[in-house]
């Protein structure tokens, strides 16, 4: 199969963890065919980020009954953790970035970041990754 050398942004603007595991699977999915991606995080999505929060994201949080139903038919898949997938995105090279703007506004500093993420420089995001890419991605 051939793989691929196009650049890919994908943004994620929520903390909902449905959002979220579809971003990161995509985003690890076209990694592994050879594109360069970079995953930023925005809005509500810096939590998805945060080190203590990562770890409780909900699917469908204002859907209690259905989200734990989901997330329950999530574990018997035996789909990866939201947190491995962060891990084997950066470890296999992938760009995690954070919005300088949101990431204050949410009451957080780059220091409560999971490990590999950065801090977005905006200028060089938007001209440097947004622009030039061949595909756009917004979940």
């Amino acid at each position: 199969m051939d793989k691929t050398n196009k650049a890919v942004s994908i943004m994620c603007f929520h903390d909902e963890l449905c959002q979220v595991f579809n971003a990161m699977m995509t985003a690890l999915s076209l990694l592994r065919e050879g594109a360069k991606v970079t995953v930023f995080f925005g809005s509500r999505g810096v939590n998805a980020l945060h080190k203590d929060k990562v770890g409780t994201l909900a699917c469908l949080p204002d859907q209690p009954e259905v989200g734990e139903a989901v997330m329950k038919r999530m574990d018997e898949l035996d789909l990866p953790l939201i947190e491995d997938l962060f891990f084997m995105f950066t470890a296999e090279g992938g760009e995690l970035l954070a919005c300088p703007l949101n990431v204050p506004l949410f009451g957080m500093s780059e220091r409560d970041l999971i490990e590999g993420v950065r801090l977005a420089d905006p200028a060089r995001y938007y001209k440097d990754v947004v622009i030039p890419a061949a595909m756009n991605l917004t979940f």
